[in-house]
């Protein structure tokens, strides 16, 4: 069964989440900083969960985990960054981004014609290469 366009964005937040934790465990950043840090991320994380999540705050922590965590940048799910878009766009080549937009529109469309949808799955369809069959 596909979960909802914001659990799937929820979840994978959660999934980032544990990734600082880690690096905070691991000592590889200023404790006091870091402990900051994830009470914000929480709220974020929160508010997202209670749909409630005014998108620039989301921005602004996903973008923070580039500028503060360098070193996990490569583990950030690219889905965040559009799912929070605006600054975090910056962060995504235009190729990455013509897909998400293509499967964001499919997202819609389906939406408006009461259809269920499932994101990881068309994503996963619009990133295969040109001549494989995708439906």
């Amino acid at each position: 069964m596909a979960t909802s366009y914001l659990e799937h964005n929820a979840a994978l937040m959660a999934h980032l989440r544990d990734i600082l934790v880690a690096v905070g465990e691991n000592q590889q950043v200023e404790e006091e900083s870091h402990a900051l840090f994830l009470e914000r991320f929480d709220e974020v994380l929160h508010d997202l969960r209670q749909e409630e999540q005014e998108h620039y705050l989301g921005q602004e922590v996903i973008c923070q985990v580039f500028q503060r965590y360098p070193q996990i940048a490569h583990l950030v799910p690219r889905d965040l960054l559009w799912f929070f878009g605006g600054d975090c766009l910056h962060f995504m080549p235009d190729e990455e981004i013509a897909i998400f937009q293509a499967v964001d529109e499919r997202r819609f469309e389906a939406q408006e014609a009461g259809q269920d949808f499932d994101w990881v799955r068309e994503l996963q369809l619009m990133a295969l290469p040109e001549n494989s069959p995708r439906h």
